[in-house]
C-alpha cells in the first residue's frame, strides 16, 4: 500500500468491510465475471514459441518443470547456445525459474528494448489519445531506464501495468539474500521515483543493501526489488481482499525457490506485500529464515503461529502509521485478520522510531530500516526491539556474542 497514505481512505476501506455481507451472498448465489476470450500476451507468445523449439536438433523442455531440472537442461548447453536461446525468446528466458541469472539478465535487457521500441511507435500513433501518446513516451522512458549495462532485471513482463523484479549485489555469491516485497499501487511506473523514492521498491531496495552494507561490511548480501506480481491499484476489493495476495503468494514462493545456492533468504514485506507474505508463508522453503513485516493490515492468520513457518516473524509499525486504524478482522473475505504488532500476535516486534509514516521505513537514518539491516545480515542480537522489550530476542539462535551471524 506504498501510496495509501491519507487517513480518510480509511473510511472507504471500512465501507469494504461493511459490504462483506453483500459479498458473500453474491458469491453464493450464483454471481460470476464473465471473462471473454484474452488475447495472447507477449510473455504468452514467448512461452508458447519456446514450447515449439529445438536447439542441437533436440526439444526445449517443458518451461513448466521444476527450476531445477531447468537448471541442469541449461548446464548441459554451451555458452553460445544459452545466448541463442535468450535472443531467441527472451521474455520465456528471462522470466525462466531455473535459467543461470546472469542470462535472465541478458535476456530481459533484449525484451526491455523490443517493449521499448514497441512503445517508441506508439508515441507517434495518431489513432492514440494524447493521454495514450504521453503513456507510451512514460512507459518508453522506464524500459529505457531498466535495460542499462547496471541494471540487473530478473524478472520483466510489460502486459497490463507490468510486473518487474531487479537485483541489488552478486545473487550468485551471495551469503545472505533479501527480499523486498511492496504493496499497492506496484507497477512498472511506480517501480521507481525521483519523489519519495524510499516508498517505491527499487529506492527500498537500495537503501537497504546500503544499510545491510554499513550493518556488517564483510557479509555479502543481495537485495531483490520484487514487484512481480499484480499488486491492487489503490483503494478498492482487491486491496481489502487476499485475492492479489494469493496469486503473488504462488509467485514470490516460485521465485525464492528457484534462488540460486543456499543463502538463507529474509523477506521485507510492506503494507499489502505482508498479506502477500502471510499467505505464501505456508509454502515457503526452509531457506527462508525470516518474515519480517512493516505498516501491515494483516497477514490473513489470527497469530503467527498459523503461519505455520519456520522462519521467524518480526512485526514493526510507526506511531504515525494511519495503517494502524485500519479495522484488524477478517469478515467475509474482505479484511486481513490480526494486526501483527499486538501482543496476542506473537510476532517479534521490532521498533519503528523516526520511521516517516505508513511509507517511510525504509528511510536512510531511521530505526526501522537499521532492523532490517540487522536482519539482512543475520545480526538478530543488535536488533532494537519496540519499547526496549527483550522478547523480540528471546530464544534467536545462529548469532555470536556481537550479534553477528
Amino acid at each position: 500500500m506504498t501510496s495509501f497514505d491519507t487517513s480518510p481512505q480509511l473510511n472507504v476501506w471500512r465501507g469494504l468491510l461493511a459490504l462483506a455481507v453483500v459479498f458473500v451472498m453474491l458469491a453464493t448465489t450464483g454471481w460470476t465475471a464473465l471473462k471473454g476470450d484474452r488475447p495472447t500476451t507477449p510473455l504468452q507468445a514467448s512461452l508458447s514459441a519456446w514450447e515449439k523449439g529445438r536447439i542441437a536438433g533436440h526439444d526445449l523442455p517443458d518451461p513448466d518443470v521444476s527450476p531445477a531440472r531447468l537448471a541442469v537442461f541449461f548446464a548441459s548447453l554451451t555458452a553460445q547456445q544459452r545466448g541463442r536461446l535468450a535472443h531467441r525468446y527472451p521474455l520465456a528466458v528471462g522470466n525462466m525459474n531455473g535459467a543461470p541469472v546472469e542470462l535472465r539478465y541478458r535476456a530481459n535487457r533484449i525484451a526491455l528494448d523490443q517493449a521499448r521500441r514497441t512503445e517508441l511507435k506508439r508515441m507517434h500513433d495518431s489513432r492514440l489519445s494524447p493521454d495514450g501518446q504521453r503513456d507510451a513516451g512514460r512507459r518508453m522512458h522506464r524500459y529505457e531506464a531498466l535495460m542499462t549495462d547496471t541494471r540487473h532485471i530478473l524478472a520483466f513482463d510489460p502486459e497490463g501495468s507490468g510486473r518487474v523484479a531487479e537485483v541489488f549485489g552478486d545473487l550468485g555469491k551471495a551469503e545472505r539474500i533479501s527480499v523486498v516485497v511492496p504493496g499497492v499501487d506496484t507497477d512498472l511506473l511506480t517501480f521507481q521515483r525521483t519523489y519519495r523514492k524510499y516508498s517505491a521498491p527499487v529506492g527500498m531496495a537500495k537503501s537497504l543493501y546500503a544499510a545491510e552494507k554499513a550493518a556488517s561490511p564483510s557479509v555479502r548480501t543481495a537485495v531483490i526489488a520484487w514487484a512481480d506480481y499484480t499488486a491492487p491499484g489503490g483503494i478498492g476489493l482487491d486491496s481489502a481482499t487476499g485475492v492479489r495476495a494469493a496469486e503473488g503468494a504462488v509467485r514470490l514462493n516460485a521465485l525464492v525457490r528457484a534462488l540460486p545456492g543456499g543463502a538463507p533468504v529474509s523477506l521485507f514485506c510492506h503494507s499489502y506485500g505482508s498479506v502477500v507474505c502471510g499467505v505464501a508463508a505456508r509454502e515457503l522453503p526452509g531457506r527462508v529464515a525470516d518474515i519480517a513485516v512493516a505498516g501491515s493490515p494483516g497477514m490473513r492468520v489470527e497469530k503467527a503461529s498459523h503461519l505455520h513457518t519456520s522462519a521467524q516473524v518480526w512485526a514493526m509499525r510507526d506511531a504515525d502509521d494511519w495503517i494502524q486504524d485500519v479495522p484488524y478482522l477478517e469478515l467475509g473475505g474482505l479484511g486481513h485478520g490480526a494486526d501483527p504488532v499486538s501482543s496476542a500476535f506473537g510476532a517479534r516486534v521490532l521498533s519503528a522510531a523516526d520511521a516517516k509514516g505508513h511509507s517511510g521505513y525504509f528511510e536512510p537514518g531511521t530505526e526501522s530500516l537499521l532492523n532490517f539491516a540487522e536482519i539482512g545480515v543475520g545480526a538478530y542480537r543488535s536488533v532494537h526491539c519496540s519499547d526496549n522489550d527483550k522478547a523480540c530476542r528471546a530464544g534467536l539462535s545462529g548469532t555470536t556474542t556481537d550479534g553477528r551471524a
